[in-house]
């Protein structure tokens, strides 16, 4: 099963699953509410890590993005599903912390998207090429600049701004 073939479950407009599993092309194609687990990372300086997506990825090839993730599968929570996709496209162990979810109506479709964030070493990464092309470690200023100026997937500017809401709110 391709990566966009994953089985998912169906949720609510609240994010409560609704105990039917289809597969993610479907749940695009239908525009049905499902999860997804999104992280973003930051190293100890605090810069954040911002990787260019594979040419050869069916969504939004070559684009940027602010953080690493993808669909929470059946059964998984939102943190076990951002600790998996940490260590598919990134190849690193670590346990991302959960902040918050919101409904993310500006990407391929519809989905609640749960939003973590980890704090890890940049030596210890060993990005998968066939899912990313280039990753470099930004600061929030070099990050709002590159937001303007590079082709960054859909929903990454959404998410950035409401996680740095959250921050901003939990100072």
């Amino acid at each position: 099963m391709s990566v966009v073939d994953e089985l998912v479950e169906r949720v609510d407009d609240q994010g409560r699953a609704l105990g039917v599993v289809v597969s993610r092309r479907q749940a695009v194609r239908e525009g049905w509410l499902h999860r997804v687990a999104v992280t973003v990372c930051r190293d100890e300086r605090g810069r954040v890590l911002v990787h260019r997506r594979s040419e050869q990825l069916s969504r939004f090839p070559g684009a940027h993005e602010v953080m690493v993730g993808g669909a929470v599968k059946v059964g998984e929570s939102f943190e076990q599903a951002a600790a998996r996709e940490l260590t598919e496209e990134l190849g690193i162990r670590v346990l991302p912390r959960f902040l918050f979810t919101f409904l993310n109506r500006s990407g391929l479709s519809p989905h609640w998207l749960g939003v973590h964030e980890a704090v890890m070493p940049d030596a210890a990464m060993a990005p998968d090429p066939d899912e990313v092309a280039w990753h470099g470690w930004l600061t929030e200023r070099e990050l709002r600049s590159a937001l303007s100026e590079w082709r960054f997937t859909p929903d990454s500017h959404e998410a950035f701004n409401r996680y740095l809401a959250f921050r901003t709110a939990r100072s």
